[in-house]
């Protein structure tokens, strides 16, 4: 990286100082509120446990943020290229329009060439950027207790059955199947690596994802199945619970998760995550260490599979197994989060050292 960032309280000091040598290199999202802004944003500074800060635009519109109206963090990257200013100034305009390639032409642009551009800057595509809000807009409609119609016309969808279908890849069933008082209700939370998808009952969490992980589609079906359909949006203890245990986690305060979890899986899938929660933070294993542990020596592939199918992601640690060589091995919600969060536990490992 040519600008490296600073940790996260000296990024908060610069955005009470409107600090401008950080303009187009740092934004920060606020949960209070849903949006994200430019560190010199003139609006009232938020609190610093609602406030999580991103390298670039893609990643907090993916962490389920809406651009400010008031600093326009989307300016900076579109005033140097004709093509991003004008979509980007489209979608602020029209948010809930259901953009599709026939409108970029329409507006006199390759789409070929529009990806490239918003890919370079932003991470993320243009029609991308308008599903994640018009998805976004939708899920809060429907956690908020609103009809599906609601949700589908807060979501900008042209029909019941296209918002049906775009919920169907975040949660893997449609919204007209969702029962208002479930015995199992799914929400969003939001965190420092990006939102996940909590699912739990009235006593117990039964799943914990990131949302963009491509596995969740198939894990809330099998969740879905279990109950016999019997699955809604909203939120029950467990859920609140775990946001604030998660709040807690990545603030570097404690790295204990006291809520309640229940584990769908085989006997030997189940020892192998009794296994992991084993594990300190700050420290890894390799999958044969863990084969061993659990008195299966020979089962390191079995353990690697049981590893990936763990469906409570961070509370069973299984981003804390790496490779018998110390390298990074494969992580359903991306290397880089496992990275990061290897990194945040070494800070606890410290503490009690």
């Amino acid at each position: 990286m040519l600008f490296q960032l600073p940790n996260d309280d000296k990024l908060y000091q610069a955005l009470l100082d409107r600090d401008p040598a950080y303009d187009g290199h740092a934004y920060v999202g606020v949960s209070s509120t849903g949006i994200f802004c430019r560190l010199t944003c003139p609006a009232r500074k938020p609190k610093r446990e609602n406030c999580t800060f991103y390298p670039d635009v893609g990643g907090a519109i993916e962490a389920g943020f809406r651009p400010c109206k008031r600093c326009k963090p989307l300016a900076p990257e579109a005033n140097g290229d004709p093509i991003i200013q004008t979509l980007t100034k489209a979608l602020l305009d029209e948010p809930a329009r259901r953009w599709g390639e026939p409108d970029i032409v329409r507006m006199g642009f390759d789409p070929s060439t529009v990806r490239r551009a918003f890919k370079r800057q932003f991470g993320i595509t243009f029609l991308e950027m308008a599903r994640l809000s018009r998805i976004r807009d939708g899920f809060t409609t429907l956690a908020d207790g609103g009809k599906v119609i609601d949700a589908q016309l807060d979501a900008g969808y042209s029909s019941p059955s296209a918002f049906r279908t775009a919920f169907a890849n975040l949660l893997g069933l449609p919204p007209g199947k969702l029962v208002k008082d479930a015995m199992l209700k799914a929400d969003w939370i939001e965190t420092e690596l990006g939102p996940m998808i909590a699912v739990s009952d009235k006593d117990s969490l039964h799943l914990l994802e990131f949302a963009d992980r491509k596995a969740i589609k198939t894990e809330l079906g099998k969740l879905f199945k279990l109950v016999k359909g019997n699955i809604g949006v909203g939120r029950y203890p467990p859920t609140e619970q775990v946001e604030q245990e998660l709040t807690r986690f990545f603030k570097g305060q404690s790295d204990q998760f006291d809520v309640a979890i229940t584990m769908h899986g085989s006997d030997f899938t189940k020892n192998v995550w009794d296994a992991l929660r084993l594990i300190p933070a700050g420290q890894t294993k390799s999958y044969s260490q863990l084969a061993a542990e659990i008195e299966r020596p020979t089962a390191t592939r079995a353990v690697a599979r049981a590893n990936g199918a763990n469906q409570i992601a961070i509370l069973i640690p299984c981003h804390r197994v790496i490779g018998a060589d110390g390298s990074l091995t494969g992580y359903g919600g991306g290397l880089w989060r496992k990275q990061k969060l290897i990194e945040l536990e070494r800070h606890y490992a410290q503490q009690k050292a």
